[in-house]
């Protein structure tokens, strides 16, 4: 009987070395959306927030004072006086603007949520919804 002769079986050096580099290669691209990936994270938690303080907002059973400011956790903080720089611990600002003449129960509302709360310049702020809603008073 003849013995067949083997050949050494596995990887050159050089195809090994080519894989780590496509590996790597991947891996660059796939952490270079992390960032981007955790923005868009961190903008939808937010806006889900205040869609939960609006609907606060629109079922309260008054809305007054017209600005309003809401901490982190969706609780309401206590009003401020005008022209006062907002809570400390205050991150969403509400702004609640009458369109018609209000009745003596309800009125139609503009109501505009903003954060970070510190900031009144709507251009200016990291993000911002705004709804139309009938407002019980």
């Amino acid at each position: 009987m003849k013995a067949h002769a083997r050949s050494a079986a596995g990887f050159s050096l050089v195809e090994i070395t080519l894989a780590l580099g496509v590996a790597a290669f991947c891996l660059i691209a796939v952490f270079g959306l992390v960032p981007v990936a955790l923005n868009t994270q961190q903008a939808s938690v937010n806006q889900t927030k205040a869609n939960a303080i609006i609907s606060q907002v629109i079922w309260a059973a008054q809305a007054t004072p017209d600005t309003l400011y809401f901490t982190n956790d969706g609780n309401q903080t206590p009003p401020h006086t005008i022209n006062v720089s907002p809570p400390a611990d205050a991150v969403f600002r509400v702004k609640v603007s009458y369109l018609f003449p209000p009745t003596a129960t309800t009125s139609i509302a503009k109501i505009t949520i903003s954060w970070p709360a510190a900031q009144s310049d709507l251009t200016k702020v990291v993000g911002s919804i705004d709804m139309f809603a009938a407002v019980n008073r």
